[in-house]
């Protein structure tokens, strides 16, 4: 019985350290000028708006392009459950906010953060870039920006979106496990 005890209190342990350590990256806002803003896709509603805690990462990325530290914002995602192309949502909600359409890349093959990763690098490379600033939330920042530099993308900073609710708290515990996965893939 000890022993049990013993090594569920170490697994709390390292989980409780390694969420420390994620959301003090992601609270850590810095971001110098860049080629691009990388936008990870979250939920669209039904009606093709983009939910509550996307509307934040893009109000993010928007207060960045409008501070002149990047001249485009790359949205990504795929099309989830709802039926709606992320991307395309993304986009039109940052039309609506005076982005030039010619400034936003959409990626609609984002379906996961990897895929973000690799896509955003593949254009980068395509385009002879190098650099991006992730907007996101707190607790996406740091796989977001290992994803990114594993793919070869030299990430000049990252931003959190201002939007907290209770499912923070899920999604803190989910990144915890989606890094560990992400380095153990070395």
């Amino acid at each position: 019985m000890k022993r049990i005890t013993a090594a569920v209190l170490l697994v709390l342990a390292i989980y409780t350290g390694a969420a420390g350590a994620i959301a003090l990256v992601g609270f850590r806002d810095h971001a110098t000028t860049a080629d691009i803003i990388v936008v990870p896709g979250n939920t669209v509603r039904p009606d093709g708006t983009v939910s509550p805690r996307l509307q934040s990462r893009l109000d993010v990325a928007l207060q960045l392009y409008r501070e002149g530290l990047a001249p485009a914002i790359f949205v990504s995602g795929g099309t989830g459950r709802e039926g709606r192309d992320e991307a395309a949502a993304m986009a039109a909600y940052l039309v609506a906010q005076g982005v030039a359409p010619r400034a936003i890349i959409q990626d609609p093959l984002g379906v996961d953060t990897g895929a973000t990763a690799v896509n955003a690098a593949h254009y980068l490379r395509t385009h002879q870039l190098h650099s991006a600033i992730v907007a996101t939330q707190y607790f996406h920042v740091a796989r977001t920006t290992l994803a990114l530099e594993r793919s070869g993308v030299r990430v000049a900073g990252a931003r959190h979106a201002r939007y907290f609710e209770l499912r923070d708290a899920y999604s803190l515990f989910r990144e915890v496990l989606g890094y560990a996965a992400y380095l153990a893939r070395g």
